[in-house]
Order: C-alpha cells, then sequence, then structure tokens
C-alpha cells in the first residue's frame, strides 16, 4: 500500500511565536509524516501574517516543499485536517503576566500553569478548549487533535471526558529532562531508559537505566551530576535525594514556593511580564524585517529570540535573574535542538501515521496503567504509540512521597473542570480549596475577583459562559 503525500496539518493557535518552530519540524519531517500542506489559524489576523511569513522564510531558508497558508476560520483551518495541533492562549501574553502579577499580589508565586494564575488559565481555557474539539470532531472526526493547550494535562481531561474529538496531550518537559540526565551521564540518549511518572508538571524520574543496568545512584550520590539537570538552581539535593525521586522543574512552584515568591518580589516581575517584552519586541523587529522582504534577517532575529527565551527559564524564579541578563542566552541552531516544542509534536504524529512508532511520554487515557488512578483519569506516562494507538505502559504504583500529591492535583482538576461545566463560582473556589498549591478558602475569593473580575450578584463564576456536557 502506497504511503499518503497529501495530509493536511492544522494550527489553531498559529499567531504563537512558537508556531515557526512547528512549521520547521513539519517541514523537516514532512516525507516521514506524508504532509503536504500546514494551515494555522489565530484570532489575531496581523500575529498571523507574522508568523505565516516566518514559516514561510523558514522553509526557503532550509528547503523543502510544504505548503503554509493562513486562514480566516476555524472551520477551513479543522476541516480535512489530519493532524489539529492545538496551542491557545485565551487573553494573550498580557493576559499570563497579568495573572502572574495578581497571584504575587496576593501572596503566592506568579506561573502560568501551576498555583492561581493556573487556575485563571484553566477556567478561561476550558470551554474554548472543549467547543474547538468539538468542531474538529464534527468536521475531520479521524483526525487526531494534539494538544499543546496548557494546562495541558487539565485540557486533555476536559476535551477527553466532554468530546468524542482522538486527543493526546503533550509536553516537551519530561523528554527534556530525560536528555538532560543522558548527558549528565555521558551517555547517548537512546540508550538510557528513565522510568517517569506523574501528571502534567506535576512529574519525576523515579529510575534510570543505561542499557539495562539501573544507575540512579550514580545520579543522587553526585552534586556535580545533579546540577546538570536544571539550567537554575531549582532543589537542594538533599530533598532529591531524601524523596529518591528527581523532580521535573515545575514541582520547584510546589517544593519551593516561598523562594519562588520572594525571588519574584525581588526581581519586581514574573516571567510572564519578561516573555510580554520580549515578544512585542520580536513582533516588532520582524515586521519591519519581513515588510523589507528580508526573510532571512527575520529567521535569524528569531532564532535569537529562541535562544534567549530558553536559556533564561527559571532563572527569574530560581535566582531572581533575568531574561535580559548578559550571558543567558543559548548557543547553536534552535531548530535543531534534540528536544523541545516542534520536537514532541513532530515525534507523536509520525508514530501515530505509523511510519515511525516510538514509546513517548504524552498525557492520554490512564487504562489501568497507574494502579492509583482511574481508567479514566489523564495522566503524563510512557506509551507504546503507533499507527492511530496509544497504549500507556504499566507502571508501578506512585511512591507514597509524591501519592498524595498526584491524587490533590487530580481532584483539582476534576473540580475546576466541573467549576466551568457548571458555571459555579463556589465551584471555581473549591477547586482552589483543593489544589495542594493554594490550599486555603479564605483567600479563594480575592484570588478569582483580582483574576477574572468580580461576582455576578447570583454568585456566577465570570468565565468564558457556560458548556453544556457532551449530547
Amino acid at each position: 500500500m502506497s504511503r499518503r503525500t497529501d495530509r493536511k496539518i492544522a494550527l489553531i493557535g498559529g499567531g504563537g511565536v512558537r508556531s515557526p518552530l512547528v512549521v520547521f519540524g513539519v517541514n523537516e519531517a514532512a516525507e516521514a509524516l506524508g504532509a503536504a500542506e500546514m494551515v494555522l489559524y489565530d484570532p489575531d489576523p496581523a500575529r498571523l501574517r507574522i508568523m505565516v511569513d516566518l514559516g514561510k522564510a523558514v522553509v526557503r531558508r532550509f528547503g523543502g516543499d510544504l505548503r503554509l497558508r493562513g486562514a480566516t476560520s476555524l472551520e477551513d483551518t479543522i476541516e480535512g485536517a489530519d493532524f489539529v495541533l492545538n496551542s491557545v492562549r485565551i487573553g494573550g501574553i498580557a493576559g499570563r503576566a497579568s495573572d502572574e502579577r495578581a497571584s504575587i499580589a496576593q501572596g503566592y508565586p506568579g506561573q502560568e500553569t501551576t498555583g492561581p494564575a493556573g487556575v485563571a488559565m484553566a477556567l478561561r481555557t476550558i470551554p474554548v478548549a472543549i467547543e474547538q474539539a468539538r468542531l474538529v470532531e464534527r468536521l475531520s472526526p479521524q483526525a487526531w487533535l494534539v494538544n499543546f493547550t496548557n494546562p495541558a494535562g487539565l485540557i486533555t481531561q476536559a476535551v477527553t471526558d466532554h468530546s468524542n474529538a482522538r486527543i493526546v496531550g503533550i509536553c516537551d518537559t519530561p523528554t527534556e529532562l530525560f536528555h538532560n540526565i543522558a548527558r549528565a551521564l555521558g551517555e547517548p540518549a537512546d540508550e538510557v531508559e528513565c522510568d517517569y511518572v506523574g501528571l502534567n508538571h506535576l512529574g519525576w524520574v523515579r529510575g534510570v537505566r543505561v542499557r539495562g543496568e539501573e544507575v540512579i545512584d550514580r545520579l543522587l550520590d553526585s552534586d556535580e551530576l545533579l546540577r546538570q539537570l536544571y539550567l537554575a538552581p531549582l532543589f537542594d539535593f538533599d530533598m532529591i535525594r531524601t524523596l529518591r525521586l528527581i523532580p521535573t522543574e515545575y514541582l520547584f512552584f510546589y517544593y519551593e514556593r516561598q523562594r519562588a515568591l520572594d525571588n519574584q518580589r525581588k526581581q519586581g516581575g514574573s516571567r510572564g511580564g519578561e516573555i510580554q517584552r520580549l515578544n512585542d519586541d520580536l513582533l516588532a523587529t520582524l515586521t519591519a524585517r519581513l515588510d523589507a522582504g528580508d526573510g532571512d534577517a527575520a529567521v535569524d532575529i528569531y532564532a535569537a529570540y529562541l535562544n534567549q527565551r530558553s536559556g533564561s527559564y527559571m532563572k527569574l524564579e530560581a535566582e531572581g535573574g533575568s531574561a535580559f541578563d548578559q550571558g543567558v542566552s543559548l548557543q547553536g541552531d534552535p531548530f535543531r535542538v534534540a528536544t523541545g516544542y516542534h520536537r514532541i509534536a513532530i515525534d507523536v504524529m509520525s508514530a501515530l501515521t505509523g511510519a515511525k512508532p516510538a514509546r513517548i511520554v504524552v498525557n492520554t487515557r490512564n487504562q489501568g496503567a497507574l494502579p492509583d488512578l482511574p481508567d479514566d483519569d489523564i495522566v503524563e506516562i510512557a506509551s507504546d504509540i503507533s499507527l492511530d494507538s496509544i497504549v500507556p505502559r504499566p507502571i508501578a504504583p506512585l511512591p507514597d512521597a509524591v501519592n498524595g500529591l498526584v491524587r490533590s492535583v487530580k481532584a483539582y482538576e476534576r473540580a475546576a473542570i466541573a467549576s466551568v461545566l457548571n458555571d459555579r463560582r463556589l465551584e471555581a473556589r473549591k477547586a482552589m480549596l483543593i489544589h495542594p498549591a493554594i490550599g486555603q478558602w479564605t483567600p479563594s475569593g480575592d484570588l478569582l475577583d483580582a483574576l477574572l473580575g468580580h461576582a455576578d450578584e447570583d454568585g456566577e463564576c465570570l468565565c468564558q459562559g457556560p458548556v453544556h456536557r457532551h449530547r
């Protein structure tokens, strides 16, 4: 049977600054994916035009035949697509910066997916993601919805529970940690196997095998090796050794909440505010270069932006540093890194086409793989992915040290989803109470007011309005 060469790949949220990275990845893997066309959609036409023009410049720079265009409607974007990538941010980067400022003002670290700002992001995004998934279900029922939209695990859960779209949630955080572990050990990444357990932005490595030999003690016993696992000094090494678990970086906002808040106050801002400034500068510069017809310069400017953004990751929260400090930018080609936002998407899509079956950590239904949680819970877990198939690999129960935290976060996710579907402010406050990084009732009302606006007289949640349950 001949392989397809006519696949359409859609990206909702195509005005986002990482869209050209995804275009690069799809173009580079076009033969394996059988991809002929990529269609980007964004409600901001000016942003969309910039990213489409930059994406075309990327294709010209690196070579390839991928057709790229912007769409003016979701229907045009989705209809006939084989894959629909979803990467939306309701309220934009300005909304993220505002949420993080509000969280800091109320005495909580400001971070886009955890704590109060993460709750606000979820409440705004859930109804939009469900409605978009139902559109995919109606217009392209055989398509895979590849969800980048944060909070990725929670959004994948909401879409799974309230639509029939075929969905997988993806995040580059676990694979980034795996590669860092392999690099620290001086081993090829494909010869290092990490035993990973958890949820999106709440995961740990509990075992590391090199060519079948368990070597986690070698990591745990060495300050030098542990120091190489993160771009910034996030965790006390004694804590890691006591847990006997290597946390992903987002656990910083659970294990070191006060330090994160102190550093944000010391610096006078948040990551979201810095990204907003970086993005504003980038868009202005890109517009000038693209309007002048200088696509090559635009690609170079974009690459420098990616290196500055990636190199400064977690510096503010861990050290009180800044994306604008000297020497924070990474060196090298950000398009051809071994891991990252675009790599995980391409690997998952290539596996689902059957071209390159692989074992990848994704957000998918538990299906009994993790015995501590119900089958329908979305977990972040190593899965065997092949032609139209995602099968999570059975793993050992959660370690006692994190069992309660994982269960609490899943309970929070369920409560947050229910609060939007039922359009109830009190249920949103209950979700904040359950959330282990918030966990207080009295501040929850002020937090919701600061993040989402004051309540109506009847007490209903001021989010995006009610979303009715699917059929």
